[in-house]
């Protein structure tokens, strides 16, 4: 039964996750990247508070407080360079399906990027990843020429690598919810700083975004992130990680019924291949601690 509860909780923040891409592309015709996520990653960072004083209380050791500050400003950078390339290409290529069956590609990329780190990588992840390739072919090339928010996607998605590598690392030695707390402070800082040089803030279009905003900054960060901290706890890895990857999927049909969006038939063939290799892909990696954690 507990099981049973944890999968529905992790698939809950699948859910959320996935709708998140709605939640950027309707911001981004509203405000800028830089000010969307600045904002955004600040709610996020403030949500996560009680989340703190609920799971992570008591006093924490000096040399833990420093690598979870030293981390989480490390972490944060990655983030900021992830998310806003993530938020150009939600924006240019103005589908939130497309976009995050692109930036899934991280749970394929993050087992190869480890072999060269001396670290094995099973059949599985190469099964995976010859899925995804001819997934990605058919999602962005067959239907013509690979556009700029693609190709802003794809290096997101080599950002989300890094981001997820950095986390492993950073897992046994940090306060994680701490961690995840500082990063997101961190990325705000950062989108702030350049929304104010390089885009026009308006409170009309604050206004006007502020639903996909509290959607991307409360629900995708405070709420899931507690939630797959509660599901982690008695769910299977492996089941676990696979319930998670599901993300790109419920982004696909949150694009498909609240903004109608339509794809060609090859792109939504790619789309179940790419699915179809990140569920491979995911499988012996749920062994491990999950590190798949989003913004």
């Amino acid at each position: 039964m507990k099981k049973l509860k944890s999968t529905a909780i992790l698939l809950l923040t699948a859910v959320i996750w996935g709708l998140a891409f709605v939640a950027q592309r309707v911001g981004a015709e509203h405000v800028g990247s830089f000010t969307f996520n600045g904002v955004r990653f600040a709610l996020g960072s403030l949500s996560l508070v009680p989340v703190i004083l609920l799971f992570e209380r008591g006093k924490t050791p000096a040399d833990v407080r420093k690598k979870t500050l030293y981390y989480g400003a490390v972490a944060g950078v990655i983030l900021f360079c992830a998310s806003n390339l993530q938020q150009f290409g939600v924006e240019l290529t103005q589908s939130a399906g497309k976009s995050a069956f692109i930036t899934g590609l991280y749970t394929v990329l993050v087992p190869i990027v480890y072999m060269f780190f001396g670290r094995k990588t099973g059949i599985n992840v190469w099964i995976g990843a010859g899925f995804a390739v001819v997934g990605l072919y058919l999602l962005c090339g067959a239907s013509g020429p690979i556009g700029w928010g693609d190709l802003c996607l794809f290096i997101g998605t080599l950002f989300w690598t890094a981001h997820i590598i950095v986390l492993d690392r950073a897992a046994s030695q940090v306060r994680l919810i701490r961690f995840s707390c500082i990063q997101f402070a961190v990325c705000a800082v950062l989108g702030l700083i350049c929304a104010f040089i390089f885009e026009d803030i308006s409170l009309s279009a604050l206004r006007s975004a502020a639903l996909p905003i509290l959607y991307g900054g409360i629900m995708s960060s405070g709420v899931a992130y507690t939630c797959q901290v509660i599901g982690q706890r008695d769910a299977d890895p492996t089941a676990a990680a696979i319930v998670l990857s599901t993300e790109s999927l419920w982004a696909a049909v949150g694009g498909l019924v609240i903004l109608q969006e339509k794809m060609s038939a090859p792109a939504y063939i790619g789309c179940v291949l790419m699915l179809c290799g990140i569920i491979v892909s995911q499988v012996k990696l749920g062994r491990k601690k999950n590190g798949a954690q989003k913004g």
